[in-house]
């Protein structure tokens, strides 16, 4: 069975290995990954997701940046910490929280946004759910 950690870090890392490896990129490209949470870098919460990018290859420093950005649970300085993530033009946000994830929709339009502990992304508006899934019901 299945753990709680384990399911979080494959989905998270599945869902930031996607864009990273969508396009064909330069040789030695250095990938920059946003993150926006209450939580502060160096939480055990994070611990999983930098477990999982080394054993994709993936090294802080080397071949990849990761942009920490954390409220440190003021909710208010979300709009200002995803705008600045914008601004230093991340390749992917990874947002953790109803609240980041709005910040990091309302910040950029272009930038893809993985989703991490959302209550009902659906139910909140986050996600929009299609017609087509709509009719498969």
């Amino acid at each position: 069975m299945m753990n709680r950690r384990t399911f979080l870090r494959g989905l998270t890392l599945g869902a930031v290995a996607a864009p990273l490896a969508a396009e064909a990129q330069p040789a030695g490209k250095i990938w920059r990954i946003g993150t926006l949470t209450g939580q502060p870098p160096e939480s055990p919460m994070w611990a999983p997701f930098r477990e999982q990018l080394c054993e994709l290859g993936y090294l802080e420093g080397q071949n990849i940046i990761v942009e920490w950005r954390s409220s440190r649970g003021n909710a208010e300085r979300f709009p200002d910490l995803a705008a600045d993530l914008v601004r230093v033009k991340v390749d992917v946000i990874v947002a953790s929280g109803d609240p980041a994830i709005a910040a990091a929709q309302k910040a950029s339009q272009t930038t893809p946004i993985v989703i991490v502990l959302a209550m009902d992304p659906v139910a909140t508006g986050v996600c929009i759910r299609s017609g087509a899934e709509d009719s498969n019901r």
